[in-house]
């Protein structure tokens, strides 16, 4: 497997799918920014937006050693939030644009499709809250 050396002296594979995958990616954005930059009626989010890529490694170690080496590339601080059921993550801003690296700890995936399988069985009565039951107590 073919691997790439980057400055915190660690290396990462380089996988053919992610190539092509990082290729259009930034040939989108550079499309993007020419395309809003020539045609200034075009509104923007005036606070920015967010490039989020989440890690898709097989196991939590790996997934952390890459949010690790991003943000080392990034020279952004690691957020922790896994002792209180977040997310692992690192983040920094270009302008208004902010890119974020995430892994979301196996036990709370885990977790959130145990959650969710149990929608289903939620229906909510929309009749409830018709304006013919305004005012009116249960």
């Amino acid at each position: 497997m073919t691997t790439h050396d980057n400055p915190t002296g660690q290396t990462s594979p380089v996988v053919p799918g992610d190539l092509f995958a990082r290729h259009q990616t930034i040939t989108g954005l550079r499309a993007l920014a020419d395309f809003l930059e020539a045609n200034p009626a075009v509104p923007v989010d005036e606070y920015g937006e967010h490039y989020h890529v989440f890690t898709r490694t097989e196991d939590d170690a790996s997934a952390v050693a890459l949010v690790d080496q991003t943000a080392a590339l990034l020279g952004a601080e690691v957020t922790d939030r896994r002792s209180r059921g977040g997310h692992y993550l690192a983040e920094k801003t270009f302008g208004r644009i902010t890119y974020a690296i995430v892994h979301i700890p196996e036990r709370q995936k885990r977790e959130s499709l145990a959650r969710d399988s149990y929608r289903h069985n939620i229906v909510l009565d929309t009749e409830q809250n018709s304006s013919d039951d305004a005012g009116r107590a249960a």
